[in-house]
């Protein structure tokens, strides 16, 4: 379990908000009015909405580890306010100071870290792998501006962090935050290449997964520290759901007897009026939603996995056995067909003797299109074609 009591999480996102609290260095600074109504909203989301978006989350995540005495390292090209400028880790007053907000919760609490660090993958990713080798009590990220970007550090990923412990018996929690998702920006800024850390997933060697709630966020950061052993953490996190009003995980979530939910099942639907289930993984849910709910479709569920790997058996059985009527089963993805989750997936499914079918694009050499025009045409077309009949 990696929920917080009520008390504490209310507490400590009161603290987290608070730029101007006395005994804080923001206490001697001026902050621009965005960034202060944008840090009320934050407090709001626990204190009146009960509702969280993905950044509130993920700083929740942050907050609540270092207060445990859990040290937290985050680098990345633009990680300080994140690349789609959802964090605001590191904010700047009217007189240029840098201020980090995380760090001045508690006297005893552990530091807070966030670099925005230089423009090589490959250097930066092979650093942080060494510091989490030297400092396993430490939550160790590193953040590629695009997930896109991060077979520039291949090598960290195909020597190290896949293999090290078969070769060598070293284990190493370092986590690899990858943005990913086709929202129309290109070839390069659309696809953090699920099918390649796939294809080196074997022996339980590391964890694969793409949240699409900001309550599971906040808890895979907080598994990964609270589990008994280290193992590498691979996660596709969002663009467009960063701010998706839909995005949102509600305050309970979050609190004692919560837990990361590798498998999310439909709660919009009559289970025993299903006659097929489409399963997905990442940002292609929200598109997959939004059509089911505006028709009304209560006889096509839709089922999330949030981890891709260790694969999620157990819990698909569970699905196999409330939707036992179902005459069809399919797999939608966004990506084209011979990238994506879908190889690893149609291997891991033939083994349960269940028939998948699949909804992608055609096969490509490039992972998106670079018009956003075609894009917006392609991912209608690919909603289309997973509820037909």
């Amino acid at each position: 379990k990696t929920g917080v009591s009520r008390k504490k999480f209310v507490e400590i996102s009161e603290l987290v908000t608070d730029l101007s609290r006395s005994g804080s260095p923001g206490a001697d600074l001026k902050f621009f009015a965005k960034i202060q109504k944008l840090y009320k909203n934050r407090r709001k989301m626990v204190t009146e909405k009960k509702q969280l978006d993905w950044g509130m989350a993920e700083t929740m995540a942050f907050a609540t580890l270092v207060t445990e005495g859990t040290p937290v390292r985050l680098s990345g090209q633009d990680s300080g306010r994140g690349t789609f400028a959802h964090r605001h880790a590191i904010i700047t007053s009217e007189d240029n100071t840098k201020h980090v907000p995380l760090n001045y919760l508690f006297k005893d609490q552990a530091p807070f870290e966030v670099y925005n660090s230089f423009l090589s993958e490959y250097g930066v990713l092979g650093f942080e792998y060494g510091y989490a080798y030297a400092a396993p009590t430490s939550l160790t990220i590193w953040e590629a501006q695009f997930g896109d970007f991060a077979n520039g550090a291949q090598i960290i990923i195909d020597q190290f962090i896949s293999s090290s412990e078969t070769k060598w018996h070293r284990m190493n929690g370092v986590v690899l935050m990858l943005p990913h998702g086709h929202e129309g920006q290109g070839p390069e800024h659309s696809s953090a290449r699920i099918e390649r850390f796939l294809t080196l997933c074997a022996g339980n060697n590391m964890q694969i997964v793409n949240c699409t709630t900001p309550a599971n966020i906040f808890h895979i950061l907080r598994r990964q520290m609270a589990l008994p052993f280290r193992k590498p953490l691979v996660i596709f996190t969002p663009k467009s759901l960063l701010r998706h009003p839909l995005c949102l995980s509600l305050l309970d979530d979050f609190l004692e007897g919560t837990h990361f939910l590798e498998v999310i099942d439909d709660d919009f639907v009559d289970a025993s009026s299903v006659r097929k289930v489409l399963f997905c993984s990442g940002k292609v849910f929200y598109d997959l939603l939004e059509c089911q709910q505006s028709s009304d479709v209560k006889d096509i569920a839709i089922v999330r996995l949030e981890q891709l790997y260790p694969f999620p058996k157990k819990q698909l059985l569970s699905i196999f056995k409330r939707y036992s009527g179902a005459k069809q089963w399919c797999w939608v993805q966004e990506e084209p067909e011979n990238m994506g989750a879908w190889s690893f997936v149609l291997r891991t499914f033939s083994e349960t003797g269940k028939v998948l079918d699949l909804v992608a694009r055609d096969a490509d050499s490039s992972p998106a299109v670079g018009i956003p025009q075609v894009h917006t045409a392609e991912q209608k077309n690919l909603v289309r074609r997973a509820f037909e009949e």
